[in-house]
């Protein structure tokens, strides 16, 4: 078996960065300036540290980027009171609440305050009804996006491949599904989406051509899973101790890297492979989400 492609995200956005940049010029010759505005509640470290890296990489493509920061004990009425000021704002293009959010607010509640057309993580009921209705209005969750990005930028044929893919949340699972089952291009793939309860995971996980890893627990998958020449797309990322280095961590994927990697024709790597995809399909659904509003003006 020869060495694997390894599919490699920076690779990849540069790819969807390099499109974007001509269509942002036509909208910048007209005036026009896509805006973002993404909502943070609260402190966590990782969710700081990833809408600080969204409102960099807007500005870096020259996009309006508006980042609001709200205490961890915001309550519902005010933090649905911001979503509309938004919604209503004709600067904002597109919203994005930043998950998760403190336990006493609703994710649910605050995902659907939010004006569809301006959904652009996807997870509005409207938009994910349009992903199942294969409606190309609609916005396609970034993660799920990303992944078939990086499918078409290695190569892979979907097309009859019989896919599987691991977890079943509707941010990575449910929505990659919807997106290789639906017709058209990167797409026409015939796919299982296995869970905790799914029998017989490895023998199912070995018909697969494409294996897409979103189950949240570290080095799970494993070369047993894996058949020769498979394609393997791992969304996990898990910080884990370093057996190398006590009392310090590393983050890996959903995938045991070293192992699987040897039996695969293409493979992401954990960190840089998914993640950085999630930041470039959400500055291109943040251009859609302008284009569309100026064709309908």
């Amino acid at each position: 078996m020869t060495e694997p492609m390894v599919i490699r995200g920076a690779d990849v956005a540069a790819e969807v960065y390099r499109e974007l940049s001509t269509e942002l010029s036509e909208f910048f010759a007209q005036g026009i300036r896509p805006g973002l505005a993404v909502v943070l509640v609260g402190d966590d470290p990782a969710s700081k540290a990833y809408v600080g890296s969204k409102d960099r990489k807007c500005r870096e493509l020259g996009l309006h980027s508006l980042k609001i920061e709200l205490p961890a004990t915001t309550l519902m009425p005010e933090l649905l009171g911001r979503i509309e000021e938004l919604n209503q704002n004709p600067a904002i293009h597109g919203i994005l609440v930043q998950m998760p959010l403190p336990k006493h607010l609703d994710e649910q509640t605050v995902i659907r305050a939010i004006d569809p057309r301006k959904d652009v993580d996807g997870l509005h009921p409207v938009n994910l009804g349009k992903l199942v209705m294969e409606d190309p209005t609609g916005f396609a969750p970034c993660t799920p996006s990303g992944c078939q990005r990086m499918l078409q930028f290695a190569g892979v044929e979907t097309a009859g491949a019989r896919v599987v893919v691991l977890g079943r949340s509707l941010l990575v699972g449910k929505s990659i599904a919807l997106l290789l089952v639906s017709k058209g291009v990167m797409a026409d793939a015939t796919v299982t989406i296995a869970h905790s309860r799914t029998r017989g995971l490895p023998a199912l996980c070995r018909e697969a051509d494409i294996i897409i890893a979103a189950i949240g627990k570290p080095n799970f998958v494993t070369a047993d899973f894996v058949r020769e020449g498979a394609v393997v797309i791992d969304v996990g990322i898990n910080r884990i101790e370093d057996p190398e280095k006590p009392g310090s961590y590393k983050l890996v994927g959903d995938v045991a890297y070293a192992q699987v990697a040897p039996k695969c024709r293409a493979i992401t790597p954990v960190p840089g492979g998914v993640g950085v995809m999630t930041i470039a399909m959400l500055m291109a659904n943040t251009a859609k989400a302008c284009r569309l509003t100026a064709t309908m003006l």
